[in-house]
């Protein structure tokens, strides 16, 4: 592969150094990667500062997890565009083949609540319709960070709440996820709930240090702050704990299913509601099979999520 560093040197990078330097970096580490890449750990090392020698300059800062440099996510960014083109024309690097028998993997950035909801349907096109198989590697970010992964190139798709395309991207709004305020009647009785107000003195469900939808409602609501809260980043986690009345918090209007019909679990504030954009972020190369991708998942999250006011 021929890449330009600065304006003027030309050099060949292997591809297996850069699908090193991805692996490291998606799998926030060398013994993980090495894992994943069926060598050992020594010889990812090893590739990987084949690549800082070939560049002169460091590709990665060695924290924990390792981090890509300007120069590591530039060249992560690149290699997401150019395996995109790969699968374009119908060609195949020493690493990835794709072969119309053989899956096509697409690394996907999305949030937790998307995957629990509605984006496994919309990832479920056929063969028929896409031209391929498609094998996902998916990471879950909260949707106010993932973009992270797409700007350092880790990913060919990231859904998440930004609308602003990153440098060689491009964006379609897929629609809101809805949230509503709910706990369970257990809850409610223990903590004898009547008015909204209460609740910014009694335990609150977040997802992870990044959820900040509860602290949006109680913004919203009486300019409080959650007193305390417990910590579940797990969807399914996150909905039985609130069954169990372990707290309140917000839950998508996808995730309820009959449960406020059967009276599992409440509404705390009929009425009100938090509406999340997401948008799919994908590169300017897109290949005829991730188009055909993009279109289904557009088409399956205008049925299921809210539109976008």
């Amino acid at each position: 592969m021929n890449i330009f560093i600065g304006t003027c040197i030309k050099l060949m990078i292997d591809y297996q150094l850069l699908h090193a330097l991805s692996f490291v970096v998606a799998e926030g580490g060398f013994e993980k990667a090495a894992k994943k890449l069926f060598i050992t750990q020594s010889a990812v090392s090893r590739r990987i500062h084949q690549l800082e020698s070939t560049l002169g300059q460091p590709v990665l800062v060695r924290t924990k997890p390792p981090k890509p440099t300007a120069l590591g996510e530039r060249l992560l960014n690149h290699l997401q565009q150019v395996l995109q083109l790969e699968v374009a024309l119908s060609v195949s690097s020493s690493d990835e083949s794709i072969l119309r028998d053989i899956p096509l993997t697409v690394k996907l950035a999305a949030n937790a609540d998307s995957l629990a909801t509605w984006l496994p349907e919309a990832l479920s096109i056929s063969k028929t319709e896409s031209g391929c198989n498609f094998r996902f590697e998916i990471i879950t970010e909260d949707q106010s960070i993932g973009l992270k992964r797409m700007k350092r190139g880790e990913v060919m798709v990231c859904i998440c709440s930004t609308a602003e395309p990153v440098n060689g991207g491009l964006v379609s709004s897929l629609g809101a996820l809805r949230y509503q305020v709910i706990a369970s009647p257990t809850f409610v009785k223990r903590y004898k709930v009547t008015s909204p107000s209460q609740l910014a003195e009694l335990p609150c469900l977040v997802f992870d240090e990044h959820d900040k939808l509860q602290h949006q409602f109680l913004a919203e609501f009486n300019s409080s702050v959650p007193k305390y809260t417990h910590v579940l980043p797990s969807p399914e986690g996150f909905k039985q704990a609130m069954i169990a009345g372990l707290g309140y918090g917000l839950l998508p209007t996808l995730q309820l299913g009959t449960s406020l019909r059967s009276s599992e679990l409440v509404n705390l504030v009929p009425g009100y509601h938090i509406d999340t954009p997401l948008y799919w972020h994908y590169w300017q190369t897109e290949s005829p099979q991730l188009t055909a991708l993009r279109h289904f998942a557009l088409k399956v999250a205008a049925e299921k999520l809210e539109v976008i006011n």
